[in-house]
């Protein structure tokens, strides 16, 4: 009996992580600001929102100008450029305009779409510190687990040795003492269990926060166990409305699409160049009298002739596409306003429990005990109805701490769904 229960307790020891020998507990606080400033991905999206923000002038800006150089009327049998008197060296330039308005729609297409990119990396920021919560308060689920199975391990340890000395003294039963000991081995493989489900979530963190994933991770011991209720579901989502930054994104991508596609009906119109050039001609060669330089000034516009095959097309594709970015805020706004309700729920609930367990069913249960644990040790009491209650409140004591983490877990979603802090009464 001994020796499987040792072996366990041995490997329990041995895969224990070094979290325990951590200095410097982390709070959730200080979690969340470590992320904000450290995480890769988040860091990329910053960037990716810092250039879109850098398209619009270029958008909204003129066709770089064209410089002409030219050597017109060269005769081919001489080579000479005085003998033919339209034979010049033209320099000038040509600055393509486009038609009045389109530029303007180009530039305010990009400003909605950098404001798109933008509102998404607020959102995925969101997204960011939600999950770093999630995580931690899984990690203080799984502290608090393990430290609630160590200690009924020591209780049934004594349960173990209250049998063993009632059994020798003829006053128990064999079986009272193999019962305890098969529990305790049961503990024992549920800390092992536990124990690697925190080296998982730890290493989860780790990685949201920009570190190596084996680095030690400790939470504090004490840790504010307040739930207070959040608003009602119809004001969350009138904030969300406001504050979301998703939502913001997609109102930015429709508002873009409406631009892109105001462009697109001015394709119809034409585009202007507009060119002036300067020639140069020699002196007579005959007379040496000097030739007249030469002044050009052109003009020229675009036509669309192809109108049914290219503008009408993309006059019809930007139509659908305005029609895509309307319809997807709608079902982005439906999906808001489901989350909102079901967060706004599950939290209700695991808030409802965790007080429960807290204050009625665990000090019920603990009291139960007590009187359980004294009137076994005067045989007034079976002791597998001892060990039963035991193993009851162990269990309520887990479900407390899982209720009061998947409350808080409700609450950090909730947060980033209705995209603010401020989401209680």
């Amino acid at each position: 009996m001994s020796i499987t229960r040792y072996i366990a307790l041995a490997m329990v020891m041995v895969i224990t992580p070094s979290y325990v020998m951590a200095d410097q507990p982390l709070t959730l606080d200080e979690a969340v600001q470590i992320v904000r400033d450290a995480n890769p991905g988040l860091a990329a999206q910053r960037s990716l929102a810092d250039a879109a923000e850098e398209k619009p002038s270029q958008a909204g800006s003129l066709p770089d100008p064209k410089l002409i150089l030219n050597v017109m009327n060269l005769p081919t049998d001489s080579y000479n450029r005085a003998e033919e008197n339209m034979t010049q060296l033209q320099f000038g330039f040509a600055q393509q305009i486009p038609f009045p308005g389109k530029l303007g729609l180009l530039e305010d297409a990009a400003v909605h779409s950098a404001r798109s990119v933008r509102s998404d990396q607020l959102d995925y920021e969101n997204k960011v510190v939600r999950n770093t919560r999630v995580t931690w308060w899984n990690l203080m689920f799984l502290d608090r687990a393990i430290e609630i199975v160590r200690k009924n391990q020591n209780l049934l340890r004594q349960f173990v040795r209250i049998a063993e000395i009632k059994y020798k003294l003829g006053k128990g039963l064999q079986q009272d003492v193999l019962l305890a000991q098969l529990e305790l081995s049961k503990l024992l493989d549920k800390e092992i269990e536990l124990v690697s489900g925190r080296e998982q979530t730890a290493a989860t963190l780790n990685a949201l926060l920009d570190r190596s994933g084996s680095t030690p991770l400790t939470l504090p011991r004490e840790v504010d166990e307040t739930l207070t209720p959040v608003k009602k579901a119809e004001e969350l989502i009138e904030e969300a409305f406001r504050s979301r930054p998703l939502l913001a994104s997609r109102g930015a991508h429709k508002e873009a699409a409406a631009a892109r596609l105001g462009h697109a009906r001015k394709g119809y119109y034409p585009d202007f160049t507009l060119a002036a050039t300067y020639g140069f001609r020699e002196d007579n060669p005959v007379t040496s009298q000097p030739r007249n330089d030469l002044a050009s000034v052109m003009m020229s516009m675009s036509i669309p002739l192809y109108a049914g095959s290219k503008q009408s097309r993309a006059i019809a594709q930007k139509t659908y596409e305005e029609t895509a970015a309307e319809r997807a805020y709608a079902e982005t706004f439906n999906q808001v306003q489901a989350e909102i309700v079901s967060l706004s729920s599950s939290y209700r609930k695991s808030s409802a429990q965790a007080e429960l367990f807290k204050t009625g069913i665990i000090p019920q249960a603990a009291q139960t005990v007590e009187s359980m644990r004294a009137g076994y040790q005067v045989n007034k009491v079976d002791f597998l109805n001892l060990v039963r209650v035991q193993i009851t409140l162990y269990n309520y004591e887990i479900d407390y701490w899982k209720s009061l983490a998947s409350a808080n877990q409700a609450l950090a979603s909730l947060k980033a769904s209705v995209g603010q802090e401020n989401v209680h009464e």
